[in-house]
């Protein structure tokens, strides 16, 4: 900013490009494209908020970075060195409210969502397969870890198991997702006014931090973000900038 002191802004900012990767401001999405953009992520942020195991949600955007054209963040409250049984349900819930949301508000389904779908069924299969967290296969593991660690990523690569073994691990695996994916319909379906709120959010502001967030889980009118500057100001005392919070009929694919 070639400012002569540094500013917590900065810091913010630093934050942001390395956890959710740098901004593409080339980057002009359609209209439409926002709009499914937005939902996306609100779901995610929504589903966050409202599960008691998911990691806060500090910041969302919808600005595209790095591969993403939208970025929930999530931060632990404190340092985490093993994950619980329902830490893991909850992310998969967490990872299907994008579709979910895309299915509720825009009447459509993209591709934003297969890294999503990716993640959702690592975290079920490594449940089943690594951590015996189900009750019909127990506490045996049926994977083993194969990769190069030092570059920092993990392979796995099934045992020697029979098919029927194999049938009720996919069973297993199917069993998870099913229900996390229910569950995290039924709470957006039943928040339908927050997720209108949050995409309108996103749309004026294009990001959103952890007290925009908690105003609209709150019911209130979202304040503006810190940084925010409007882009037509209001001429007399009528506005305020700040979307309201009313819901409006579901938007629809053209």
């Amino acid at each position: 900013r070639n400012a002569r002191v540094v500013e917590m802004q900065d810091f913010e900012k630093a934050k942001d490009k390395i956890f959710m990767g740098p901004e593409r401001k080339s980057m002009v999405m359609p209209e439409e494209e926002r709009r499914n953009t937005a939902y996306h992520e609100s779901g995610h942020a929504l589903i966050g908020k409202l599960l008691p195991k998911c990691d806060p949600v500090h910041k969302v955007t919808i600005i595209p970075r790095g591969r993403a054209l939208g970025v929930t963040m999530s931060l632990p409250a404190q340092d985490r060195y093993s994950y619980d049984k329902d830490y893991m349900l909850n992310q998969i819930s967490m990872l299907f409210g994008g579709r979910i949301a895309e299915e509720v508000f825009m009447n459509q389904m993209t591709t934003g969502a297969s890294n999503d779908f990716e993640r959702a069924t690592t975290i079920a299969r490594d449940m089943v397969m690594r951590y015996g967290m189900t009750d019909a296969l127990g506490p045996m593991v049926y994977a083993e870890n194969e990769g190069e660690v030092f570059l920092g990523r993990s392979v796995t690569k099934t045992t020697n198991m029979s098919e029927s073994t194999m049938q009720k691990v996919d069973a297993e695996v199917r069993r998870i997702i099913d229900a996390q994916y229910k569950l995290a319909r039924d709470l957006i379906e039943s928040n339908t006014d927050k997720m209108h709120a949050m995409a309108k959010a996103l749309l004026e502001w294009e990001t959103i931090d952890a007290e925009q967030i908690d105003d609209i889980m709150a019911g209130k009118p979202p304040r503006p973000p810190k940084d925010w500057t409007p882009r037509n100001p209001s001429v007399g005392g009528g506005g305020s900038g700040t979307p309201p919070v009313a819901p409006d009929p579901a938007p629809t694919a053209a």
